[in-house]
């Protein structure tokens, strides 16, 4: 049975944290997310965890953490890492919005942003833009094929985003 949430997707850095705190603020949804989630259940940063670790076990936590809302979460909306859109029941876990943008609009949001180095500093990989190109590259056509709704935010503000979203994936 597919669980009344709205799984949100896309690349780092998109904005998909941002998206998730104003659209819980505005209509009144719990908002979850994953990768708040997962360092607190390790009690340690993302980065750290692919430092000490590495992707494989991070994957495994995402894993985790998915059927954890599977089984525990209901009429949540929920921001996802980057590579969340992996786990093998996304499927089952609500309806999937792809927040979708270029390459380019991303990376220059994160060095435009008031707090552009700490927003980098927590995305690791922006420090070699050539290889989160071509991640990013990677993923795009899968983010695509596996979202229920795609929300171009390249050209809206905020507060067109989250009423796009509601509209389209309403809870």
């Amino acid at each position: 049975m597919k669980k009344n949430n709205i799984i949100l997707i896309g690349f780092m850095g998109v904005g998909k944290g941002t998206t998730a705190r104003a659209y819980a603020k505005e209509y009144g949804v719990f908002n979850i997310d994953t990768d708040d989630l997962i360092e607190s259940k390790e009690n340690m940063k993302i980065k750290n965890i692919f430092k000490e670790y590495g992707e494989e076990y991070f994957r495994s936590l995402e894993q985790q953490c998915a059927d954890w809302i599977e089984t525990s979460v209901e009429n949540s909306f929920i921001s996802c890492g980057g590579g969340f859109y992996k786990v093998n029941n996304i499927k089952k876990l609500g309806k999937i919005v792809l927040l979708d943008a270029s390459y380019d609009w991303i990376y220059n949001r994160l060095l435009s942003a008031k707090n552009s180095k700490a927003k980098l500093k927590k995305r690791p990989l922006f420090s070699e833009p050539e290889k989160a190109k071509k991640l990013y590259a990677e993923r795009e056509k899968a983010y695509k094929e596996i979202a229920d709704i795609i929300i171009d935010v390249e050209s809206k503000d905020l507060t067109e985003i989250i009423k796009e979203i509601h509209k389209k994936a309403y809870l």
